[in-house]
């Protein structure tokens, strides 16, 4: 018998209070809607999260991303659209420590009606968790950066379908198996490959924090021109200070982000010029968005093959030709 199920059904005060912020979600006092058959409706927030899913709900859930490509979560708000996509999903995943921003309050207040809404990070040991200066009480999201932390994250998905769906359990997982098999082979690839930056160039300056997860894992000192956070403004003060570290420290490459204005760090290389130093763009990396439905760099295995290759090849890497496995279409799943 399939174990899916609706909460409620979708009434205007219920939208209303999502929209608006309203203190206490309230659900509608209509009769519940009929289970409904395989594949159920999984709702995520951002790509990441939802490739996540897709792995290892495999055909027993039809899964849609609310963020698309280079949309910034820390910022974005909720359409009508959103909220009845929401409403109308029988299970709900989102990446939690506050990355959603503005999307944070309504889904825990759609989790506190009664809805299964987990956020993928929640079982991540706060001793892990990253927490930057000026943030006090709050911890870096960017937890994906760090193939590692993200295993933890599939491990979540993982139980918390088993929890929703038990007739789908054995499903389930087997394949996170072969999913968390295919993440530790690109952990390992992330490792052997920035390894290979010569020590002394081992700096990553990006448009914004979001790859301090990845140079703690993977030994690169990160230096973001924002915070955490893309609502944070970049002063002249930082732009500054960066533009000394490129000049001293002779770092030839700097990185744009897709989902991210490219202004300020092309201020940073206008003023690393103005000093005699000539840095160039290394390319433009995935940071808060993965790249374009049905490419590689669309799902989560090609943003870190990406992202590890590009930033291993512009610091004066080794990394190979063609990246992780050649980007063989045969990854894009």
């Amino acid at each position: 018998m399939n174990t899916c199920s609706n909460i409620s059904v979708l009434t205007r005060r219920t939208l209303l209070a999502l929209l608006t912020g309203g203190a206490a979600l309230a659900v509608g006092a209509g009769r519940a809607v009929a289970a409904p058959s395989i594949p159920c409706k999984a709702v995520t927030t951002t790509g990441q999260v939802a490739d996540l899913v897709r792995h290892i709900a495999g055909e027993r859930a039809r899964v849609t991303a609310l963020l698309g490509e280079g949309v910034d979560p820390h910022t974005y708000k909720l359409t009508r659209s959103d909220v009845a996509q929401i409403m109308g999903a029988d299970i709900v995943f989102y990446n939690g420590l506050l990355l959603e921003g503005k999307m944070t309050d309504a889904l825990v207040r759609v989790a506190t009606a009664g809805k299964p809404v987990h956020a993928v990070t929640e079982l991540l040991d706060e001793a892990y968790l990253l927490e930057p200066a000026g943030f006090q009480g709050h911890y870096d999201p960017h937890v994906w950066m760090d193939v590692g932390a993200w295993i933890k994250a599939a491990e979540v998905v993982r139980d918390r379908l088993i929890a929703f769906d038990s007739e789908g359990a054995d499903s389930f997982r087997a394949n996170a198996e072969a999913h968390l098999a295919r993440l530790a082979d690109v952990d390992a690839y992330a490792r052997r490959v920035l390894a290979t930056i010569p020590e002394g160039a081992r700096v990553l300056v990006t448009a914004h924090d979001a790859f301090n997860y990845l140079g703690r894992a993977y030994g690169l000192e990160v230096r973001g021109i924002q915070g955490i956070s893309t609502e944070s403004e970049a002063g002249l003060r930082e732009i500054e200070e960066l533009v000394d570290l490129l000049v001293t420290r002779r770092i030839g490459a700097v990185f744009v982000e897709t989902s991210v204005s490219d202004r300020n760090v092309r201020a940073l290389v206008e003023g690393a010029a103005a000093r005699g130093h000539s840095v160039r763009i290394g390319g433009a990396l995935f940071s808060d968005a993965m790249g374009a439905p049905d490419t590689y760099e669309g799902t989560y295995v090609g943003m870190i093959d990406h992202n590890v290759t590009t930033i291993a090849r512009a610091l004066g890497g080794a990394p190979p030709a063609g990246g992780l496995n050649g980007r063989l279409a045969a990854l894009r799943e």
